[in-house]
């Protein structure tokens, strides 16, 4: 098998992972409180991401790296998972599944508006006929298609999904100059943030635990989504002999999602959620066309 079927298989199967969490997310919180769940997923996270490090004869790195180094582990650690899945989760307690998850689709468009300022990268026309393709879908979706009126579904729950994708983006632009193996890093981010999270768990809802469903959904959250899945994806972008076509894999996801949230969460999907999700990627593919010509243009060089 060649690299690049290897790195479309990885891809397909993260993109897998990432389509059920949705659901996941909204089985979790039946019971947790949005701190409670992070405080499981992320455990569970780290437990996972050890032995995976371990499994791979590499948990030495762990302990190989600068004080320089680990003391970025706390800062990126408080970004994320502390305050990213403070506002996803959030997001997911106050919203349907089927509009929390499409608005954190946008975090992509964020990314490359961010990357504008802060990796002096240049912003072409494209860029702003995605965002307004994008952000279409975004206004479609917070508002069930009554556009005119401009009347939010639930503002706060918008903000925080909104809030999200500038917290993810700013995440990976800081992680451009990390220069740690992506899953030690990601260990150790998620490591240091761990006690703020117990911290932050006991202050405000307590850490008494109900056991269930919404547990088990909590600990699938951190074993898939925020463990199984990253290794998965980084082994396919190591082995992409293409990372556009492999990227593109992504927009396969949110529709998928909606399968879950319809036949596991019960929810109706509204005309204005396929209205809106489909502007969203839209918008990400028209943004996405420049990643295209620079992957044309090394293939060919």
């Amino acid at each position: 098998m060649t690299n690049q079927k290897q790195a479309m298989l990885y891809g397909l199967a993260t993109v897998l992972l990432w389509s059920t969490v949705a659901t996941a997310f909204k089985l979790a919180l039946a019971d947790l409180a949005p701190v409670q769940m992070l405080l499981v997923a992320c455990a569970a996270s780290v437990l996972v991401m050890g032995g995976i490090l371990m499994a791979q004869g590499r948990w030495h790195l762990v302990f190989e790296l600068s004080r320089r180094q680990y003391l970025q582990s706390v800062g990126m650690g408080l970004i994320n998972p502390c305050l990213y899945y403070f506002f996803l989760f959030g997001a997911f307690d106050r919203l349907p599944a089927q509009e929390a998850q499409p608005l954190n689709y946008t975090w992509a468009l964020v990314l490359a508006y961010l990357s504008v300022p802060f990796l002096g990268q240049k912003l072409r026309r494209i860029d702003i006929l995605a965002g307004l393709v994008c952000y279409a879908g975004v206004v479609v979706i917070a508002t069930r298609g009554a556009v005119t009126s401009l009347s939010f579904s639930d503002p706060l729950g918008v903000a925080f999904a909104l809030g999200s994708t500038l917290v993810w983006a700013s995440y990976w632009i800081i992680a451009t100059r990390d220069t740690r193996d992506p899953v030690v890093g990601l260990f150790l981010n998620f490591l240091f943030g761990l006690p703020f999270i117990t911290l932050a768990c006991w202050y405000t809802v307590g850490l008494d635990l109900p056991l269930g469903g919404s547990l088990t959904a909590a600990v699938y959250v951190g074993v898939f989504e925020m463990g199984i899945a990253f290794v998965l994806w980084s082994q396919a972008m190591k082995k992409a002999e293409n990372t556009a076509k492999v990227s593109n894999l992504i927009f396969i996801s949110p529709f998928l999602s909606l399968v879950f949230i319809y036949f596991i969460l019960g929810e109706i999907i509204l005309p204005s959620t396929y209205v809106g999700l489909t502007l969203i990627m839209a918008g990400l593919w028209l943004q996405q066309q420049k990643v295209r010509v620079r992957q044309r243009g090394l293939d060919h060089g």
